[in-house]
């Protein structure tokens, strides 16, 4: 039996997107799901497995249908999927209602509950949020009914307000496979088998690294699974050393530098890191204009020589302050808070 397992797609979301993809980023949401589905029917998937958070929050009626076109051309894939915290089930919710197509299955109940494809010798089980938090460990008692030959559960959490997951209780409980959501980076609770498929696409500028969706294959040997990356763009976090001879404009060089050696369809959050000149100070908006740059931080220290500074100024307030922090280190808290007081007080004086 072949599945393709995907989590946190998170239709309707506004992705941050830095200048260039401002205007199309959340069309790519539903770019790649769609990319998905043509995966599915191109390789005759059987199942298509969603762990949570399929829509960023309440779907509107136009989205559901959206969706359920998608999953109606699919000549071979059954599709089953579960709310997660973002997408929950809540009293007005389009999702109690809607008539999905013959090849979809929801399994929207609080309780747990399971689909049966015999000519698939499996069954799928899973439950759905009807709150933002569930802070009960509802998996660690939940266990393979023995419906089918192959089971495999639908799990959304990980955190204490979202359902803490005990991955031991996990790996007892006789699934053949956990399909989990909630966690937007890939990782393995237990190889094969107790999997994070990962968000289908970042959404927000702290969701680094490649993101994709998980192909899998069930036989009576065990379970395969690999980790097919398949999103539009990543967000990159970079480092950028500055030095005692850098300026603005040196700076904006690196940066064109660092972007042209990269892929230019991903979007970074640049760290400025490293000793500058004290007399030089970058503009980061400036800076965040020189490519599809998220956001500029400005982490570096001025390069003060103390110890000129403290014989220039002993008399006055200045000096006064640099010797109550004598023997800092460099790298220091205290030899942070020293340059910023630093800066403060020669800023008072121009």
């Amino acid at each position: 039996m072949r599945f393709i397992h995907i989590a946190d797609v998170h239709l309707g979301a506004q992705p941050d997107a830095g200048p260039l993809y401002s205007d199309r980023r959340q069309r790519e949401l539903w770019d790649t799901f769609e990319h998905v589905i043509h995966v599915c029917e191109e390789e005759q998937t059987d199942l298509l497995l969603i762990a949570g958070d399929l829509f960023h929050r309440q779907p509107l009626l136009r989205e559901l249908k959206e969706a359920d076109y998608l999953f109606s051309g699919l000549s071979h894939t059954r599709v089953v999927l579960i709310a997660g915290n973002h997408d929950h089930i809540r009293a007005d919710s389009y999702y109690r209602t809607f008539q999905w197509s013959p090849n979809v299955y929801s399994l929207f109940g609080e309780a747990p509950a399971y689909v049966d494809f015999p000519e698939l010798h499996t069954a799928v089980y899973g439950s759905s949020y009807h709150s933002r938090e569930i802070r009960e460990a509802l998996y660690d008692s939940l266990a393979a009914g023995g419906v089918e030959p192959f089971e495999i559960l639908l799990a959304h959490g990980g955190d204490e307000k979202h359902i803490p997951i005990d991955g031991k209780a996990l790996s007892a409980s006789g699934f053949d496979y956990v399909a989990l959501g909630h966690i937007h980076k890939p990782q393995a609770v237990e190889k094969n088998r107790i999997i994070y498929a990962g968000a289908l696409e970042p959404v927000d500028k702290n969701d680094t690294g490649p993101h994709g969706y998980i192909r899998g294959e069930i036989t009576e040997q065990g379970v395969r699974t690999q980790w097919i990356p398949c999103a539009c763009r990543e967000y990159v976090h970079a480092d950028l050393e500055v030095g005692g001879n850098d300026t603005e404009g040196s700076v904006r060089e690196k940066i064109r530098i660092l972007l042209n050696d990269n892929r230019n369809e991903n979007i970074y959050k640049i760290t400025l890191r490293g000793k500058r000149d004290s007399d030089i100070g970058f503009d980061t908006n400036r800076l965040q204009e020189l490519g599809n740059i998220i956001e500029v931080v400005d982490e570096t220290s001025p390069a003060y020589d103390i110890r000129r500074l403290y014989e220039d100024n002993r008399d006055n307030l200045l000096g006064q302050y640099i010797g109550h922090f004598a023997g800092c280190g460099e790298g220091s808290v205290e030899y942070e808070a020293l340059c910023e007081g630093i800066d403060a007080l020669l800023e008072s004086r121009r």
